[in-house]
């Protein structure tokens, strides 16, 4: 590396995109793994999909009991 470097030309925010989408990793326990996979297998739809489903009628349910 060196002493220093010279930012005197550099842009602020040249590659930062404030609409930018992460996805993040998610880790599922193995037997929900496949519980979800056998889901997505018989709609023939992502894994994904599927557990956005799964989560969503779980926040539909949360809302309806408090």
């Amino acid at each position: 590396m060196k002493k220093e470097y010279d930012f005197s030309k550099g842009v602020r925010g040249k590659f930062c995109q404030r609409d930018t989408k992460f996805n993040i990793p998610i880790y599922l326990d193995e037997d929900v793994h496949r519980f979800v996979q056998e889901i997505a297998d018989a709609k023939k739809a992502p894994v994904s999909d599927i557990v956005n489903r799964l989560i969503k009628s779980d926040m539909k349910t949360r809302e309806i009991v408090r």
